[in-house]
């Protein structure tokens, strides 16, 4: 249910650019991602942190690419998000000696601390990866190709969490893997 609350916004996009064009599938995308919010909120009565961060750019950038009647604000979005994610965690890592990943997910996970930090390293380069690739793409490619690349391109998060999901798995106790 909540993989595909994730989507929906994406695949209203793509639709609606196939339909019509960048600006009407923007449009579209912000109230998508209003609605998934709302729906997120009505479920766990609270909102994730990405999810607000996610909300606040779409929303920003959104309006900026409507007002200005300029795609690069909404093809520029996934690299600031994934850019901000990645500094904030080698920033807390590596300078405030926190692992902003273990401090959020830890009521949920029990890991070894050395499990955490390779967590933390992983997710860094994971961000920056999706940064440089949608900055990549926003840069050299038309519009049409980026959109495919938005919805294609899905298959980068779902690999790397599918694979974070195997690796922590080994690392559960036993008490929470046969729960």
């Amino acid at each position: 249910m909540k993989f595909l609350l994730d989507l929906f916004p994406i695949l209203l996009f793509f639709g609606a650019y196939k339909w019509a064009d960048i600006y009407t599938a923007t449009a579209v995308l912000m109230a998508a991602t209003l609605v998934q919010s709302l729906v997120m909120y009505k479920i766990d009565g609270k909102l994730a942190t990405m999810q607000k961060a996610t909300l606040v750019l779409i929303l920003v950038f959104g309006s900026l690419t409507l007002f200005l009647h300029d795609d690069r604000f909404i093809k520029w979005k996934p690299t600031l998000l994934y850019g901000c994610m990645a500094l904030a965690l080698f920033v807390s890592q590596v300078f405030l000696k926190k692992n902003f990943l273990q401090t959020i997910l830890s009521a949920q996970l029990k890991l070894p601390s050395p499990v955490w930090t390779r967590m933390n390293v992983a997710w860094t380069l994971y961000c920056l990866f999706m940064a440089l690739i949608n900055a990549y793409v926003a840069s050299y490619y038309s519009t049409e190709e980026w959109v495919n690349f938005k919805l294609w391109g899905y298959v980068f998060p779902l690999v790397f969490i599918l694979g974070t999901g195997f690796y922590i798995a080994r690392h559960l106790p036993k008490n929470e893997t046969e729960a």
